[in-house]
């Protein structure tokens, strides 16, 4: 499996001026869990998609300006984004909090990203964006099979990792239901040795 076939999910955690956001995550529960991963059941989502025709070192970058362009106030409300926790947040009007994940996957020779959406929205509250390349929709319900390391994003040790997370979900007789996901819950600002990572597997309900 090359890093072209992988699907990639990048929280959104970074810094602007140097100050960290308050983020959201989606709920899950926990089924079950061994020395190597753990199993969580998350409920549906709703995301604001887009999709780039980049490589995979440049789809993420890409693919980000359209979709931040979205959630900072691009939408037919101008509803704008929290940077930082309520009490020092000085803009006014209506917030879209800063969530995670955001999720990148192979999609024929391009790349679909998706920014996870806050949960108090749906498809019947969310802003309209006003890029035609900006799409909502609901990703269903799903169990996935979790492996967490800490370290860089290269893709050397995802691929390390990989192998170890596949050779686990083996042993235990879990077949996988898709491509493995990627999941980033830091700042690039962090230093790298104190990364949370997680590599995400969907395997059956």
């Amino acid at each position: 499996m090359d890093e072209k076939s992988m699907k990639f999910l990048f929280p959104l955690i970074f810094l602007f001026s140097g100050v960290s956001m308050a983020i959201e995550e989606p709920d899950y529960t926990i089924v079950s869990k061994t020395e190597a991963y753990e199993i969580r059941n998350y409920g549906p989502l709703f995301v604001a998609e887009t999709q780039v025709d980049a490589d995979f070192e440049n789809a993420g970058n890409q693919a980000f300006r359209i979709l931040a362009g979205y959630i900072f106030g691009s939408n037919k409300s101008k509803t704008k984004i929290a940077m930082t926790a309520p009490v020092s947040q000085q803009d006014q009007s209506e917030k879209i909090e800063m969530t995670a994940p955001v999720t990148q996957l192979k999609s024929g020779s391009k790349y679909l990203v998706q920014f996870t959406m806050p949960k108090n929205y749906n498809l019947n509250n969310l802003p309209t964006p006003n890029d035609s390349r900006v799409h909502l929709r609901e990703v269903p319900a799903r169990k996935v099979a979790v492996f967490t390391y800490s370290g860089s994003w290269s893709a050397s040790r995802y691929q390390e990792k990989l192998q170890v997370f596949l050779t686990a979900l083996k042993k235990d007789q879990i077949v996988p239901l898709g491509e493995p996901v990627l999941a980033r819950y830091d700042s690039p600002f962090r230093l790298w040795l104190l990364r949370r990572n997680e590599i995400w597997i969907e395997i059956a309900p």
